[in-house]
């Protein structure tokens, strides 16, 4: 019988990958929904339900588990012990700034490894962290320098990829694959990329250096999955994933879209690897589960919008909202709420105040109106000096609501 007789109908020949770049039939899925989720406007996992996705994930066949930084709040510190101390047959990663601090953090929680990140656009190195390109390769250095000796796996990212220099993309990443990490990383942090921009710049990645190359791409304008296996195609090893696509703004490419995507282009590696009827289970835990709640991204936005928006809420009859009562929340973007309330409240009160939210969030999430009572109460009592009693009185959420 010839070969053409025994095709899989489902499988078309028109633009199939045939590349020597392509990993289309070779490729790894980091799931982040337990970090990348976690930014989801209304998402709030207990450990408890984080331990129950990751159990999931794990049966599912999913080779990497991505983690909110433990640097994000002490809840999130523990779940990710918590969770390093299952056991599971996926690697456990979790994501932090390219910074010492939270790198030693993390390694302490016993993961598998680290996904260190920085910003690399203009836009962020204006509005986020403000370091040059000299500043961001000498700090790669020494915290790949230390995650590896500590015997871990390293991946570095660059945040903003697609609107970064690319001659200063591509020198940082030679120096870090010259480090000897195990991935570098490209992200489409607002979701501008197509396809097109993303096969070239992962081929001139592939290029240059010699470790795997992972992508994580956002879903803004719709080419989360096909910047996906336009990645594959051309060299990318590692995909990050949530279930059913939830993350920042419009997330992330969805679990179940992607193998979708990957079945259709080769059935038969996907379930030799995958537990695909565990994937709606794994959606419907999710979506049982289930503003911007990302601290980092928070500040950025605060300064200039365009730095996380590709799309202005504007020019669709929209506003936009920071969403502010979670663990991942910043104080930058609690002093933008004090600032909108006139309150007449300082740096150091801002700071202050993020920490009692983010350790009332650990609880369960404050609504606006949770926050901005706290504020208030906390702006009325520094007038006789007893600012600091309000924030030691509050053990949980309730207590303000009943206010």
């Amino acid at each position: 019988m010839s070969s053409s007789s025994t095709k899989d109908p489902s499988r078309s020949s028109i633009g199939s990958a045939s590349s020597y770049l392509s990993n289309v039939s070779n490729f790894k899925i980091i799931e982040s929904t337990l970090r990348e989720g976690e930014q989801f406007a209304n998402a709030f996992f207990t450990t408890e339900k984080k331990i129950e996705i990751a159990k999931a994930l794990d049966e599912f066949g999913v080779e990497y588990l991505e983690l909110t930084s433990p640097a994000a709040s002490t809840q999130s510190y523990n779940d990710c012990k918590a969770i390093v101390g299952l056991g599971l047959k996926a690697k456990i990663l979790t994501h932090v700034r390219c910074h010492m601090d939270d790198a030693k953090l993390a390694v302490q929680t016993g993961v598998d490894g680290l996904d260190v990140v920085i910003g690399t656009s203009s836009y962020l190195r204006e509005f986020s962290h403000g370091k040059d390109m000299q500043y961001i390769i000498d700090t790669a250095t020494e915290v790949i320098n230390y995650v590896k000796s500590e015997g871990l796996e390293v991946r570095f990212s660059s945040e903003d990829s697609f609107r970064s220099d690319i001659v200063d993309l591509l020198n940082l990443y030679r120096a870090v694959d010259k480090l000897g990490v195990n991935r570098v990383g490209i992200a489409d942090t607002v979701g501008c990329a197509s396809p097109d921009q993303v096969a070239e710049l992962v081929r001139t990645l592939r290029a240059i250096v010699s470790c795997d190359i992972e992508c994580h791409f956002h879903n803004d304008t719709g080419c989360a999955i096909a910047n996906a296996y336009a990645a594959l195609q051309n060299g990318a090893t590692h995909v990050d994933t949530s279930v059913l696509g939830i993350g920042e703004r419009n997330g992330i490419p969805s679990l179940g879209g992607f193998i979708a995507r990957m079945y259709a282009a080769d059935k038969e590696y996907v379930k030799s690897k995958y537990n695909l009827h565990k994937l709606r289970d794994i959606e419907n835990i999710v979506a049982d589960a289930v503003g911007v709640s990302a601290g980092i991204h928070a500040k950025a936005i605060l300064n200039n919008p365009s730095t996380y928006e590709i799309l202005r809420p504007e020019d669709f009859g929209m506003t936009r909202y920071v969403a502010i009562g979670h663990r991942l929340t910043g104080w930058n973007a609690v002093k933008n709420r004090v600032e909108q309330l006139g309150l007449p409240l300082t740096d150091a009160d801002c700071k202050q105040i993020t920490n009692k939210i983010k350790n009332l969030a650990d609880i369960r999430p404050l609504s606006l109106d949770d926050v901005d009572k706290l504020l208030r109460k906390y702006g009325q009592a520094k007038e006789d000096n007893s600012h600091h009693a309000i924030l030691e009185n509050i053990d949980t959420p309730d207590q303000i609501t009943e206010w």
